[in-house]
């Protein structure tokens, strides 16, 4: 069963989605909440698998909201839902440590898969959405090497030299089918390094990894 905290200072939103997740096999709805400052305490007193986040709400902010409850090291994921398809929005969420960023227009299953996958620890955006929202902002990031050795940061020390190619993999926004075609390796033995990748670099999921191997210099602007 996956548990769920929905946030919008929408009523007929929230009833909306509270009625959809009520029908859905496997999902159970903990609670509701009007605004970030009320998501970020309710999400501490019921701790739920997935929080479906709202962008813009009176006070505090769903990105504001984001940032909090990922920083206080729980077990909760966010899912940040807008009806504005603003890459700033995706950008700003996915910083803030959202697992995922979807529109609100998006169909019954496909939100349904994606709190499935975000409450599984992947990620609900696809690689080529996340690359080109960070390739949107890549000229914000310090100037690094195209391909930084271990002795550049911490985080990389620990990877193998198999591990190390992964995560460049994953920061070029490809998927474990098209890493496991490139490399030569099965699709099974992809995920068992993707898993080991994130664990050794501090990733909550797949999106935080592609930001990491932006901020080391791994992954650089498509054009």
């Amino acid at each position: 069963m996956t548990t769920v905290l929905i946030v919008d200072d929408q009523p007929l939103q929230r009833f909306g989605f509270r009625m959809l997740l009520e029908s859905a096999p496997g999902t159970e709805v903990l609670g509701e909440a009007p605004n970030g400052v009320e998501a970020v305490r309710k999400v501490a007193e019921l701790r739920p698998d997935v929080v479906l986040m709202d962008v813009r709400m009176p006070g505090m902010d769903g990105i504001e909201a984001t940032r909090q409850i990922v920083a206080s090291g729980g077990r909760s994921r966010v899912l940040v839902l807008t009806t504005f398809d603003l890459d700033e929005y995706a950008h700003a969420a996915l910083r803030a440590g959202a697992s995922g960023f979807l529109l609100k227009d998006a169909l019954p299953e496909e939100l349904l898969a994606g709190i499935r996958a975000v409450a599984s620890g992947d990620a609900v955006i696809a690689p080529g959405l996340t690359r080109r929202l960070l390739d949107s902002y890549a000229h914000r990031l310090p100037t690094r090497p195209a391909d930084p050795g271990p002795e550049a940061h911490p985080r990389l020390r620990t990877l193998t030299d198999r591990e190390h190619e992964i995560l460049v993999a994953i920061g070029k926004g490809w998927s474990n089918g098209e890493i496991a075609e490139r490399l030569v390796l099965s699709e099974s033995t992809v995920k068992t390094h993707v898993g080991r990748v994130l664990a050794k670099i501090g990733a909550r999921d797949r999106i935080q990894a592609v930001i990491i191997a932006y901020d080391l210099g791994l992954a650089r602007p498509s054009g």
